[in-house]
Protein backbone atom coordinates (compact mmCIF):
# COMPACT_ATOMS: atom_id res chain seq x y z
CA UNK A 1 0.00 0.00 0.00
CA UNK A 2 1.18 3.15 -0.92
CA UNK A 3 2.15 6.09 2.02
CA UNK A 4 -0.58 7.99 0.67
CA UNK A 5 -3.03 5.34 1.13
CA UNK A 6 -1.92 4.63 4.72
CA UNK A 7 -2.50 8.23 5.30
CA UNK A 8 -6.14 8.54 4.15
CA UNK A 9 -6.99 5.36 5.61
CA UNK A 10 -5.61 6.98 9.20
CA UNK A 11 -7.52 10.17 8.42
CA UNK A 12 -10.81 8.13 7.39
CA UNK A 13 -10.26 6.74 11.67
CA UNK A 14 -10.18 10.15 12.91
CA UNK A 15 -13.23 11.51 11.58
CA UNK A 16 -14.66 8.25 12.82
CA UNK A 17 -13.43 9.60 15.81
CA UNK A 18 -14.67 12.94 15.56
CA UNK A 19 -18.22 11.54 15.03
CA UNK A 20 -18.02 9.47 18.20
CA UNK A 21 -18.27 12.96 19.69
CA UNK A 22 -14.73 13.16 20.95
CA UNK A 23 -12.47 16.28 21.23
CA UNK A 24 -9.66 14.43 19.05
CA UNK A 25 -7.11 17.13 20.09
CA UNK A 26 -7.95 18.05 23.04
CA UNK A 27 -5.21 20.44 25.33
CA UNK A 28 -4.10 18.35 28.20
CA UNK A 29 -3.61 14.18 29.04
CA UNK A 30 -5.15 12.52 32.34
CA UNK A 31 -2.55 11.49 33.63
CA UNK A 32 -1.13 10.94 37.39
CA UNK A 33 1.69 8.44 36.99
CA UNK A 34 4.75 8.50 34.23
CA UNK A 35 5.50 4.80 32.47
CA UNK A 36 8.83 5.41 34.42
CA UNK A 37 7.65 5.62 38.03
CA UNK A 38 4.98 2.67 37.65
CA UNK A 39 8.02 0.60 36.05
CA UNK A 40 10.44 1.87 39.67
CA UNK A 41 7.83 1.39 41.77
CA UNK A 42 6.29 -2.22 41.11
CA UNK A 43 8.41 -4.01 38.81
CA UNK A 44 12.21 -3.37 39.07
CA UNK A 45 14.54 -6.63 39.45
CA UNK A 46 14.53 -8.39 42.22
CA UNK A 47 11.42 -6.21 43.56
CA UNK A 48 8.26 -6.97 41.40
CA UNK A 49 4.91 -6.32 42.98
CA UNK A 50 3.22 -9.66 42.93
CA UNK A 51 -0.09 -10.19 40.80
CA UNK A 52 -1.88 -10.75 44.02
CA UNK A 53 -0.13 -7.80 45.97
CA UNK A 54 -1.45 -5.27 43.39
CA UNK A 55 -5.22 -6.49 43.37
CA UNK A 56 -4.74 -6.03 46.97
CA UNK A 57 -3.65 -2.50 46.13
CA UNK A 58 -6.07 -1.55 43.77
CA UNK A 59 -4.25 1.59 42.53
CA UNK A 60 -6.07 3.07 39.93
CA UNK A 61 -3.86 5.34 37.38
CA UNK A 62 -3.88 7.61 33.84
CA UNK A 63 -0.82 6.84 32.15
CA UNK A 64 -0.66 8.35 28.85
CA UNK A 65 1.82 7.19 25.59
CA UNK A 66 2.48 6.47 22.29
CA UNK A 67 1.06 3.41 21.23
CA UNK A 68 3.91 0.93 19.53
CA UNK A 69 2.06 -2.29 19.14
CA UNK A 70 -1.65 -4.01 19.00
CA UNK A 71 -2.39 -7.70 19.40
CA UNK A 72 -6.07 -8.92 18.93
CA UNK A 73 -7.70 -11.49 20.99
CA UNK A 74 -11.35 -11.53 20.07
CA UNK A 75 -13.17 -9.43 22.75
CA UNK A 76 -10.23 -8.19 24.02
CA UNK A 77 -6.74 -5.88 23.00
CA UNK A 78 -3.31 -5.84 24.15
CA UNK A 79 -1.44 -2.47 23.52
CA UNK A 80 2.18 -1.42 24.42
CA UNK A 81 2.27 2.76 24.82
CA UNK A 82 5.76 4.09 25.29
CA UNK A 83 7.13 7.23 27.05
CA UNK A 84 10.83 8.08 26.96
CA UNK A 85 11.77 5.16 25.79
CA UNK A 86 9.84 3.01 28.52
CA UNK A 87 7.16 0.44 28.06
CA UNK A 88 3.96 0.07 29.21
CA UNK A 89 1.07 -2.87 28.28
CA UNK A 90 -2.66 -2.31 28.50
CA UNK A 91 -5.39 -4.74 28.62
CA UNK A 92 -8.21 -3.26 27.01
CA UNK A 93 -11.44 -5.91 27.32
CA UNK A 94 -15.07 -4.72 25.48
CA UNK A 95 -16.80 -5.11 28.45
CA UNK A 96 -14.75 -2.81 30.85
CA UNK A 97 -14.67 -0.20 28.74
CA UNK A 98 -17.07 2.92 29.53
CA UNK A 99 -18.07 4.53 26.24
CA UNK A 100 -17.38 5.04 23.83
CA UNK A 101 -14.38 3.28 25.02
CA UNK A 102 -14.05 0.03 22.42
CA UNK A 103 -15.11 1.66 19.55
CA UNK A 104 -12.11 4.04 19.97
CA UNK A 105 -9.56 1.42 20.35
CA UNK A 106 -10.89 -0.41 17.12
CA UNK A 107 -9.77 2.71 15.49
CA UNK A 108 -6.14 3.22 17.27
CA UNK A 109 -3.69 3.14 14.73
CA UNK A 110 0.26 2.50 15.84
CA UNK A 111 1.82 5.82 16.77
CA UNK A 112 -1.29 7.43 17.82
CA UNK A 113 -1.18 9.05 21.50
CA UNK A 114 -3.31 7.81 24.19
CA UNK A 115 -4.19 8.17 27.95
CA UNK A 116 -5.78 5.26 29.83
CA UNK A 117 -7.23 5.03 33.03
CA UNK A 118 -7.46 2.04 35.21
CA UNK A 119 -6.21 -0.45 38.06
CA UNK A 120 -2.98 -1.58 38.24
CA UNK A 121 -2.09 -4.96 37.49
CA UNK A 122 0.17 -8.25 36.24
CA UNK A 123 -0.87 -10.22 33.40
CA UNK A 124 -0.99 -14.61 33.68
CA UNK A 125 2.30 -13.88 31.77
CA UNK A 126 3.42 -11.79 34.72
CA UNK A 127 3.38 -8.43 32.37
CA UNK A 128 2.49 -4.95 34.66
CA UNK A 129 -0.25 -4.02 32.71
CA UNK A 130 -2.90 -1.19 33.43
CA UNK A 131 -6.74 -2.63 32.82
CA UNK A 132 -8.13 0.17 31.01
CA UNK A 133 -11.29 1.46 32.28
CA UNK A 134 -11.33 4.57 30.42
CA UNK A 135 -9.42 5.80 27.63
CA UNK A 136 -8.78 9.26 26.03
CA UNK A 137 -7.59 9.75 22.84
CA UNK A 138 -4.86 12.26 22.51
CA UNK A 139 -3.31 12.22 18.72
CA UNK A 140 -3.64 10.80 15.45
CA UNK A 141 -0.54 9.58 13.76
CA UNK A 142 -1.25 10.78 10.32
CA UNK A 143 1.01 8.83 8.98
CA UNK A 144 2.83 4.71 10.46
CA UNK A 145 5.64 4.85 12.29
CA UNK A 146 9.03 3.50 10.51
CA UNK A 147 9.39 0.02 8.76
CA UNK A 148 6.42 -0.77 10.76
CA UNK A 149 8.27 -0.65 13.98
CA UNK A 150 11.25 -3.23 12.75
CA UNK A 151 13.85 0.55 13.64
CA UNK A 152 14.98 3.08 11.59
CA UNK A 153 18.65 1.59 10.17
CA UNK A 154 19.55 4.05 7.32
CA UNK A 155 21.49 6.50 9.42
CA UNK A 156 21.27 9.74 6.84
CA UNK A 157 17.51 9.32 7.61
CA UNK A 158 18.12 8.76 11.01
CA UNK A 159 19.72 11.91 11.30
CA UNK A 160 17.86 13.90 9.63
CA UNK A 161 14.49 12.86 10.89
CA UNK A 162 15.91 12.08 14.88
CA UNK A 163 11.97 12.09 15.68
CA UNK A 164 11.59 9.09 14.29
CA UNK A 165 14.72 7.56 15.60
CA UNK A 166 14.24 8.37 19.01
CA UNK A 167 10.51 6.75 18.38
CA UNK A 168 12.04 3.48 16.29
CA UNK A 169 15.12 3.44 18.26
CA UNK A 170 14.98 3.28 22.65
CA UNK A 171 18.96 3.18 22.95
CA UNK A 172 19.22 6.38 20.75
CA UNK A 173 16.77 8.27 23.27
CA UNK A 174 18.76 6.62 26.46
CA UNK A 175 22.17 7.89 24.61
CA UNK A 176 20.61 11.69 24.55
CA UNK A 177 19.19 10.81 28.42
CA UNK A 178 22.55 10.22 29.16
CA UNK A 179 24.05 13.21 27.48
CA UNK A 180 21.84 15.42 29.71
CA UNK A 181 23.17 13.45 32.97
CA UNK A 182 26.53 14.07 31.83
CA UNK A 183 25.91 18.08 31.26
CA UNK A 184 24.21 18.58 34.42
CA UNK A 185 27.47 16.36 36.28
CA UNK A 186 29.77 18.86 34.55
CA UNK A 187 28.03 21.78 36.21
CA UNK A 188 27.26 20.05 39.39
CA UNK A 189 31.13 19.75 39.99
CA UNK A 190 32.34 22.94 38.08
CA UNK A 191 30.08 24.39 41.09
CA UNK A 192 31.26 22.14 43.54
CA UNK A 193 35.07 23.43 42.55
CA UNK A 194 33.39 27.32 43.14
CA UNK A 195 33.47 27.82 40.24
CA UNK A 196 30.22 30.47 38.69
CA UNK A 197 28.49 29.81 35.26
CA UNK A 198 28.75 32.78 33.53
CA UNK A 199 27.07 33.73 29.97
CA UNK A 200 29.21 35.18 27.15
CA UNK A 201 27.95 36.81 23.21
CA UNK A 202 27.32 34.13 20.70
CA UNK A 203 27.34 37.08 18.22
CA UNK A 204 30.78 38.74 18.48
CA UNK A 205 32.17 41.54 16.71
CA UNK A 206 35.62 39.95 16.34
CA UNK A 207 35.87 36.04 16.47
CA UNK A 208 38.76 34.95 18.58
CA UNK A 209 39.65 32.24 21.20
CA UNK A 210 40.57 29.66 18.91
CA UNK A 211 42.36 29.07 15.27
CA UNK A 212 39.65 28.43 13.05
CA UNK A 213 37.49 29.97 10.53
CA UNK A 214 34.14 31.54 11.60
CA UNK A 215 30.72 32.27 10.54
CA UNK A 216 30.07 35.64 9.31
CA UNK A 217 26.40 37.69 9.69
CA UNK A 218 25.35 40.90 8.96
CA UNK A 219 23.19 42.96 11.95
CA UNK A 220 20.94 45.07 10.13
CA UNK A 221 20.35 48.14 12.63
CA UNK A 222 24.04 49.24 13.12
CA UNK A 223 25.47 48.13 9.72
CA UNK A 224 27.96 45.58 11.18
CA UNK A 225 28.83 42.42 10.59
CA UNK A 226 29.23 39.79 13.49
CA UNK A 227 30.50 36.30 13.73
CA UNK A 228 29.17 33.41 15.39
CA UNK A 229 31.40 32.67 18.41
CA UNK A 230 34.30 30.40 17.54
CA UNK A 231 34.94 30.23 21.68
CA UNK A 232 33.96 32.03 24.40
CA UNK A 233 37.84 32.44 25.76
CA UNK A 234 38.17 36.11 25.32
CA UNK A 235 35.13 37.14 26.99
CA UNK A 236 35.68 35.15 29.85
CA UNK A 237 39.14 36.16 30.47
CA UNK A 238 37.52 39.89 30.60
CA UNK A 239 35.18 38.58 33.62
CA UNK A 240 38.58 37.53 35.17
CA UNK A 241 39.85 41.03 34.62
CA UNK A 242 36.79 42.40 36.16
CA UNK A 243 37.30 41.06 39.43
CA UNK A 244 35.55 37.12 39.20
CA UNK A 245 37.60 34.74 40.66
CA UNK A 246 36.29 31.35 38.74
CA UNK A 247 33.99 30.98 35.79
CA UNK A 248 33.01 28.97 33.15
CA UNK A 249 30.04 28.46 30.63
CA UNK A 250 28.67 25.51 28.80
CA UNK A 251 28.80 27.23 25.91
CA UNK A 252 27.36 26.53 22.07
CA UNK A 253 29.86 27.59 19.50
CA UNK A 254 30.33 27.28 15.54
CA UNK A 255 33.37 26.87 13.26
CA UNK A 256 33.15 26.72 9.93
CA UNK A 257 34.40 23.85 8.97
CA UNK A 258 34.31 20.56 7.44
CA UNK A 259 31.86 17.81 9.19
CA UNK A 260 33.27 14.67 9.50
CA UNK A 261 32.86 12.12 12.57
CA UNK A 262 34.26 14.04 15.30
CA UNK A 263 33.52 17.88 13.91
CA UNK A 264 30.39 19.53 13.67
CA UNK A 265 29.94 22.93 12.49
CA UNK A 266 28.08 23.58 16.09
CA UNK A 267 29.48 22.11 18.96
CA UNK A 268 29.15 22.36 23.11
CA UNK A 269 32.16 23.10 25.14
CA UNK A 270 32.61 23.88 28.64
CA UNK A 271 35.37 26.65 29.27
CA UNK A 272 36.29 27.77 32.10
CA UNK A 273 38.99 30.34 33.89
CA UNK A 274 40.59 30.35 37.64
CA UNK A 275 42.29 33.18 39.05
CA UNK A 276 45.49 32.23 40.43
CA UNK A 277 46.00 28.54 39.33
CA UNK A 278 48.60 27.17 36.11
CA UNK A 279 48.32 24.32 34.04
CA UNK A 280 48.92 21.70 36.76
CA UNK A 281 46.45 23.30 38.95
CA UNK A 282 43.61 22.74 35.50
CA UNK A 283 45.54 18.81 34.92
CA UNK A 284 43.98 18.19 38.15
CA UNK A 285 40.53 19.43 38.10
CA UNK A 286 40.27 17.83 34.62
CA UNK A 287 41.50 14.39 35.09
CA UNK A 288 38.75 14.79 38.56
CA UNK A 289 35.86 15.85 36.75
CA UNK A 290 36.32 12.79 33.86
CA UNK A 291 36.64 10.44 37.22
CA UNK A 292 33.15 12.13 38.21
CA UNK A 293 31.24 11.95 35.14
CA UNK A 294 32.53 8.02 34.68
CA UNK A 295 32.12 6.79 38.19
CA UNK A 296 28.64 9.07 37.89
CA UNK A 297 27.31 6.57 35.20
CA UNK A 298 28.22 3.95 37.12
CA UNK A 299 31.74 2.69 36.73
CA UNK A 300 35.66 4.25 36.50
CA UNK A 301 35.94 2.36 33.53
CA UNK A 302 33.68 2.32 30.15
CA UNK A 303 33.73 0.67 26.98
CA UNK A 304 34.54 2.70 24.18
CA UNK A 305 35.19 1.13 20.68
CA UNK A 306 37.45 -2.20 19.67
CA UNK A 307 41.09 -3.06 19.40
CA UNK A 308 42.90 -3.63 16.88
CA UNK A 309 41.57 -7.51 17.04
CA UNK A 310 38.02 -6.58 17.37
CA UNK A 311 37.55 -6.89 20.89
CA UNK A 312 35.59 -4.23 23.11
CA UNK A 313 38.04 -1.72 24.73
CA UNK A 314 38.39 -0.60 28.05
CA UNK A 315 38.94 3.11 29.26
CA UNK A 316 39.71 3.69 32.58
CA UNK A 317 39.19 7.49 33.98
CA UNK A 318 40.86 5.93 37.58
CA UNK A 319 43.34 9.24 38.30
CA UNK A 320 45.75 10.41 37.55
CA UNK A 321 45.95 9.97 33.94
CA UNK A 322 49.33 9.47 32.20
CA UNK A 323 51.31 12.39 30.85
CA UNK A 324 53.86 12.82 27.51
CA UNK A 325 55.47 15.95 26.20
CA UNK A 326 54.61 16.09 22.30
CA UNK A 327 58.06 15.57 21.24
CA UNK A 328 58.15 12.14 23.26
CA UNK A 329 54.86 11.45 22.31
CA UNK A 330 55.83 12.19 18.93
CA UNK A 331 59.07 9.93 18.61
CA UNK A 332 57.54 6.79 21.01
CA UNK A 333 54.87 6.60 18.44
CA UNK A 334 56.60 7.63 15.26
CA UNK A 335 59.65 5.36 16.27
CA UNK A 336 62.01 7.35 15.59
CA UNK A 337 65.06 8.96 18.00
CA UNK A 338 63.75 12.39 20.26
CA UNK A 339 66.80 13.92 19.09
CA UNK A 340 65.98 14.19 15.54
CA UNK A 341 62.83 16.45 16.69
CA UNK A 342 65.62 19.03 17.93
CA UNK A 343 67.17 19.75 14.30
CA UNK A 344 64.85 22.00 11.76
CA UNK A 345 66.24 19.98 8.82
CA UNK A 346 65.60 16.73 10.81
CA UNK A 347 61.44 18.17 11.66
CA UNK A 348 61.46 19.15 8.02
CA UNK A 349 62.37 15.92 6.47
CA UNK A 350 60.16 13.37 8.76
CA UNK A 351 57.58 15.84 7.89
CA UNK A 352 57.90 15.37 3.65
CA UNK A 353 57.80 11.38 4.84
CA UNK A 354 54.25 11.99 6.65
CA UNK A 355 53.41 13.74 3.56
CA UNK A 356 52.64 16.85 5.55
CA UNK A 357 50.79 19.08 2.99
CA UNK A 358 53.39 22.46 1.85
CA UNK A 359 55.99 21.19 4.76
CA UNK A 360 58.46 23.72 3.07
CA UNK A 361 56.30 27.10 4.03
CA UNK A 362 55.67 25.87 7.78
CA UNK A 363 57.79 26.45 10.77
CA UNK A 364 59.24 23.84 12.63
CA UNK A 365 56.69 24.41 15.57
CA UNK A 366 53.66 23.71 12.88
CA UNK A 367 55.30 20.84 11.50
CA UNK A 368 56.03 19.68 14.54
CA UNK A 369 52.17 19.62 15.69
CA UNK A 370 51.32 17.67 12.18
CA UNK A 371 54.03 15.16 13.21
CA UNK A 372 52.87 14.39 16.04
CA UNK A 373 49.05 14.63 14.54
CA UNK A 374 50.17 11.83 12.26
CA UNK A 375 52.14 9.61 14.06
CA UNK A 376 50.59 10.10 18.02
CA UNK A 377 47.58 11.06 18.10
CA UNK A 378 45.41 7.45 16.69
CA UNK A 379 47.37 5.69 19.68
CA UNK A 380 46.67 7.81 23.09
CA UNK A 381 43.77 5.58 23.99
CA UNK A 382 43.95 5.87 27.86
CA UNK A 383 43.55 9.31 29.26
CA UNK A 384 47.06 10.64 28.39
CA UNK A 385 47.95 14.57 28.81
CA UNK A 386 49.97 15.53 26.23
CA UNK A 387 52.20 19.01 27.36
CA UNK A 388 54.72 21.36 26.01
CA UNK A 389 53.62 23.24 22.09
CA UNK A 390 54.83 24.87 20.13
CA UNK A 391 54.48 28.99 20.83
CA UNK A 392 53.04 28.95 16.72
CA UNK A 393 50.11 26.67 17.91
CA UNK A 394 49.37 28.50 21.25
CA UNK A 395 48.96 32.21 20.61
CA UNK A 396 47.34 32.47 24.15
CA UNK A 397 49.44 30.91 26.57
CA UNK A 398 52.36 31.53 28.51
CA UNK A 399 55.97 30.25 27.29
CA UNK A 400 57.60 27.68 29.28
CA UNK A 401 60.21 28.56 31.78
CA UNK A 402 63.52 29.74 29.48
CA UNK A 403 61.99 28.52 26.51
CA UNK A 404 60.70 31.18 23.88
CA UNK A 405 59.37 28.36 21.42
CA UNK A 406 57.57 26.01 24.07
CA UNK A 407 54.39 27.04 26.14
CA UNK A 408 52.50 25.67 29.41
CA UNK A 409 49.70 23.90 27.04
CA UNK A 410 48.51 20.53 27.78
CA UNK A 411 45.76 18.70 25.70
CA UNK A 412 43.82 15.49 26.66
CA UNK A 413 43.85 12.71 24.37
CA UNK A 414 41.35 9.42 24.77
CA UNK A 415 40.23 7.04 22.61
CA UNK A 416 42.49 8.17 19.84
CA UNK A 417 40.41 12.30 20.10
CA UNK A 418 41.20 15.51 21.79
CA UNK A 419 39.06 15.89 24.38
CA UNK A 420 40.00 18.66 26.59
CA UNK A 421 42.35 21.82 25.70
CA UNK A 422 44.24 23.76 28.45
CA UNK A 423 46.84 26.68 29.25
CA UNK A 424 48.91 28.91 32.14
CA UNK A 425 47.06 31.95 29.95
CA UNK A 426 49.17 34.63 28.21
CA UNK A 427 48.94 37.14 31.01
CA UNK A 428 51.29 39.90 29.24
CA UNK A 429 49.47 42.66 27.13
CA UNK A 430 52.90 43.66 25.45
CA UNK A 431 53.52 39.57 24.68
CA UNK A 432 49.79 39.21 23.65
CA UNK A 433 49.44 42.14 21.00
CA UNK A 434 52.74 40.83 19.48
CA UNK A 435 51.15 37.23 19.13
CA UNK A 436 48.30 38.98 17.48
CA UNK A 437 50.38 40.31 15.25
CA UNK A 438 51.95 37.17 14.37
CA UNK A 439 48.95 36.00 13.72
CA UNK A 440 47.49 38.60 11.45
CA UNK A 441 50.68 37.99 9.12
CA UNK A 442 49.56 34.13 9.12
CA UNK A 443 46.57 36.00 7.52
CA UNK A 444 48.31 37.61 5.33
CA UNK A 445 50.04 34.79 4.13
CA UNK A 446 46.64 33.10 3.54
CA UNK A 447 45.84 30.88 6.95
CA UNK A 448 42.01 32.50 7.25
CA UNK A 449 41.86 30.38 10.54
CA UNK A 450 44.56 32.82 11.92
CA UNK A 451 43.16 35.24 14.62
CA UNK A 452 42.06 38.45 14.23
CA UNK A 453 43.34 41.29 16.51
CA UNK A 454 41.35 41.91 19.31
CA UNK A 455 42.15 45.26 20.52
CA UNK A 456 39.37 45.54 23.36
CA UNK A 457 41.54 42.27 24.97
CA UNK A 458 44.19 44.03 25.00
CA UNK A 459 43.11 47.00 26.58
CA UNK A 460 41.67 44.46 28.85
CA UNK A 461 44.95 43.00 30.16
CA UNK A 462 46.32 46.38 29.88
CA UNK A 463 43.93 46.76 33.12
CA UNK A 464 45.66 43.66 34.80
CA UNK A 465 45.13 39.75 34.11
CA UNK A 466 46.21 37.49 37.13
CA UNK A 467 47.61 34.54 36.88
CA UNK A 468 45.14 32.37 35.11
CA UNK A 469 44.33 28.60 34.39
CA UNK A 470 42.25 27.77 31.70
CA UNK A 471 40.36 24.87 30.49
CA UNK A 472 38.42 24.15 27.19
CA UNK A 473 36.56 20.39 27.23
CA UNK A 474 34.40 19.24 24.21
CA UNK A 475 30.88 18.22 25.65
CA UNK A 476 30.50 15.85 22.49
CA UNK A 477 32.95 14.44 22.36
CA UNK A 478 33.05 13.58 26.61
CA UNK A 479 29.58 12.50 25.60
CA UNK A 480 30.99 10.08 22.47
CA UNK A 481 33.33 8.20 24.98
CA UNK A 482 30.80 7.77 27.81
CA UNK A 483 28.23 6.49 25.52
CA UNK A 484 30.65 4.64 23.46
CA UNK A 485 29.39 6.23 20.51
CA UNK A 486 31.40 6.73 17.38
CA UNK A 487 30.28 9.56 15.41
CA UNK A 488 29.73 12.69 16.86
CA UNK A 489 26.73 12.89 15.21
CA UNK A 490 25.25 9.91 16.94
CA UNK A 491 25.43 12.35 20.49
CA UNK A 492 24.03 15.54 18.81
CA UNK A 493 20.11 15.70 18.39
CA UNK A 494 20.27 17.69 15.06
CA UNK A 495 23.55 17.44 13.38
CA UNK A 496 24.15 19.84 10.59
CA UNK A 497 23.14 17.71 7.40
CA UNK A 498 23.27 18.24 3.60
CA UNK A 499 19.73 19.10 2.10
CA UNK A 500 18.37 15.83 0.77
CA UNK A 501 15.56 14.43 -0.01
CA UNK A 502 12.49 13.19 1.76
CA UNK A 503 13.26 10.68 3.64
CA UNK A 504 11.83 7.91 6.52
CA UNK A 505 8.09 7.92 6.25
CA UNK A 506 8.00 8.51 2.99
CA UNK A 507 8.52 5.53 1.33
CA UNK A 508 6.24 3.11 -0.21
CA UNK A 509 4.37 0.48 3.09
CA UNK A 510 4.20 -3.34 1.58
Amino acid sequence: MQLSQYRQVRIEKLEKLKALGLDVWPRKAERTHGIGELLEAHDREGAKTSGEDLEALGQVVSVMGRVIAIREMGKSVFATVTEMGLKLQVYFRMNDLAEPGWEVVKLLDLGDFISVTGPVMRTRMGELSVRAQRIQFLTKAHKPLPEKWHGLQDKEVRYRRRYLDLVANPDVLLTFQTRSRILAKVRAYMEGQRFLEVETPMMQPIPGGATARPFVTHHNALDIPLYLRIAPELYLKRLIVGGFERVFEINRSFRNEGVSMRHNPEFTMMESYAAGEDLRDVMVLTENLFETVAQHLGAVERPFGVDAEGNPRLISYQTPFRRMTLKDATAHFGGFDRALLEDPAQILRLAREAHVEDAEKQTSGALLGALFEHHAEKELIQPTFITEYPVELSPLTKNLPGDAQFVDRFELFIGGMELANAYSELNDPVVQLERFQAQLAEREAGNDEAMLLDEDFIEALEHGFPPCGGLGVGMDRLVMLMTDSSSIRDVLLFPLMRPGTKGAGDEDEA
